[in-house]
């Protein structure tokens, strides 16, 4: 949903500036660290500042949106513990959902998680022209979010889901400068099949060094970020 579109007065209007606000910042168009206006967003959305605020206070409670002094409201940013922290809990997460996807996984979630694979082969090969940040990472989202409905586990994919938005704001916020922070070929084949091999340890190991990786990789970028930030 544009965030410039209007809103349908046949829906309740904070609902629907909710969903507009936060796709808008889950999809990189409202960038991490961005001053949100109240009375800009009732203007894009042609309605008054009540709903807008009442949509930014759901927001804040899930920590996609930011309170500084003065009641200046920003995209959240995240600093390198709370990128640590975040891969920790998807560390501990996603190895349970790899496990119990070897169980549970149809034929029909293989195929799907197999062309998910093939779709990130043909962007390192350069078949996929002028990509955009915010495809790469859905890829990458759609791959873990499958392999979570997989499991079975619908605990689990609710608390997954909770991460997930967390986890894709930190990589818009990473991958704007340096698009190598995101590995979505080798770690994600090894993954895949280890999952249509119905093999748990194998799964669990390739998941744990996935994602041990990637806390890597997005740890450093965001230091390099923050220091950046510091020189400026």
């Amino acid at each position: 949903m544009p965030i410039r579109a209007p809103l349908q007065r046949s829906q309740p209007l904070k609902e629907q500036a909710y969903q507009a606000i936060r796709s808008a910042i889950l999809s990189g168009e409202f960038t991490p660290g961005q001053r949100l206006i109240e009375t800009q967003l009732a203007k894009m959305l042609q309605v008054s500042r009540t709903p807008i605020r009442e949509a930014l206070r759901l927001l804040q409670s899930e920590d996609l949106v930011v309170e500084e002094p003065h009641n200046v409201l920003r995209v959240a940013t995240f600093s390198v513990a709370d990128a640590l922290q975040l891969y920790d809990c998807r560390i501990a997460l996603e190895q349970l959902s790899v496990t119990a996807a070897c169980e549970n996984a149809t034929d029909t979630q293989l195929q799907k998680l197999s062309l998910l694979v093939m779709q990130a082969e043909k962007l390192v090969q350069g078949e996929v022209s002028e990509l955009t940040n915010f495809q790469l990472l859905n890829i990458d989202y759609q791959f873990h979010r499958l392999l979570a409905e997989s499991s079975g586990n619908l605990w689990l994919r609710s608390l997954l889901d909770q991460v997930f938005d967390k986890m894709m704001l930190l990589r818009i916020q990473t991958i704007q400068q340096n698009r190598n922070v995101l590995e979505i070929r080798f770690e994600h084949q090894r993954v895949y099949e280890a999952v249509r091999s119905r093999d748990p340890q194998a799964a669990k190991q390739a998941m744990y060094d996935h994602l041990v990786a990637a806390k890597t990789r997005v740890a450093r970028e965001v230091e390099n970020l923050q220091q950046d930030a510091e020189i400026s």
